[in-house]
């Protein structure tokens, strides 16, 4: 079996690595701007004042590094051409993403928050494969950070089995307008500060376990009943995962995210489209830590 890595694929890298030099690194360096990855960078990326949500200026420097990877080409790179990207397979997003984090932390990218010049976008994976021509028009904003559509499937009491969920979504009219009441509660709703929607999962029908019977909405973050019950500290500051209350939400029917009932597929395409990416970041990041431990015994002087 050959493992070597296609030779069009390493080129790539390598001009990869030329961008981080040219653009991303002068940047990161720029204003002190390094406080946001050296020892201080806790305390610099927290607004401990603010529940302990990411800092306005530190938001900010991951989106000029996003637009600058965007004008070089890079930041659509696993998106369909017709999107402006190149089409990039699984396979060479998992060996950019254990590349870029066998680097180290860095503006690059940063496994704190899914951060990358190479992007990663299941949110528009869901909505080129599933939405309808208006919720399409939103792929490219949310690109560009226009829109920001948070994940609402994981809940305080079912987390891996998804199917369990308490959140209900029942048929109703509101002010002669047809739609659905949602009642429930998220975690993990990555983003939510400055999130535009939330993609909420709810049973629709069916009974607990089953996979048919959820269906998958595209909720105004700001619609009434939506409420942040609090944000979730980590061992690793700041955080942007909060617990999400919906009590009696309405949305019109077009707010409905692919099929009603068939909503678990929209959920298994973005875990399937992340999960590799995240599983191949870890293992270089498991690489930078080998190095950076092979390097001190190296340089360690024991015993006098």
């Amino acid at each position: 079996m050959d493992f070597a890595l296609p030779a069009d694929l390493v080129a790539y890298l390598v001009e990869l690595d030329r961008f981080i030099a040219r653009e991303i690194r002068p940047l990161e360096e720029e204003d002190d701007n390094i406080r946001f990855f050296d020892h201080r960078r806790e305390w610099a990326r927290t607004d401990f004042d603010h529940g302990g949500l990411p800092r306005p200026e530190w938001e900010a420097l991951l989106r000029k590094a996003k637009d600058y990877a965007d004008a070089a080409g890079h930041l659509r790179f696993a998106i369909p051409k017709h999107y402006g990207g190149r089409d990039g397979s699984n396979l060479w997003m998992a060996v950019i993403r254990e590349h870029f984090a066998s680097k180290g932390l860095g503006l690059h990218n940063d496994l704190q928050n899914e951060h990358s010049i190479v992007g990663n976008f299941p949110i528009v994976t869901m909505l080129d494969g599933y939405g309808s021509d208006e919720q399409k028009a939103m792929i490219e904003g949310s690109m560009t950070g226009k829109y920001r559509i948070t994940f609402g499937l994981t809940e305080p009491h079912h987390g891996s089995d998804a199917t369990h969920m308490d959140t209900r979504a029942v048929a109703a009219r509101r002010d002669n307008v047809k739609g659905w009441l949602i009642n429930g509660e998220k975690m993990w709703t990555t983003g939510m500060h400055v999130a535009t929607h939330c993609a909420l999962f709810a049973r629709t029908s069916g009974d607990d376990g089953d996979a048919r019977g959820i269906t998958c909405f595209l909720v105004p973050a700001k619609s009434e009943g939506v409420k942040v019950e609090e944000y979730m500290w980590t061992f690793n500051m700041p955080t942007d995962h909060p617990r999400v209350s919906f009590t009696e939400v309405f949305v019109p029917e077009g707010a409905v995210f692919g099929e009603v009932g068939k909503g678990l597929s929209l959920a298994q395409c973005f875990v399937h489209e992340n999960r590799i990416r995240q599983a191949s970041s870890s293992l270089g990041a498991a690489v930078y830590c080998i190095n950076e431990s092979v390097k001190y015994a190296r340089e360690r002087k024991p015993f006098g």
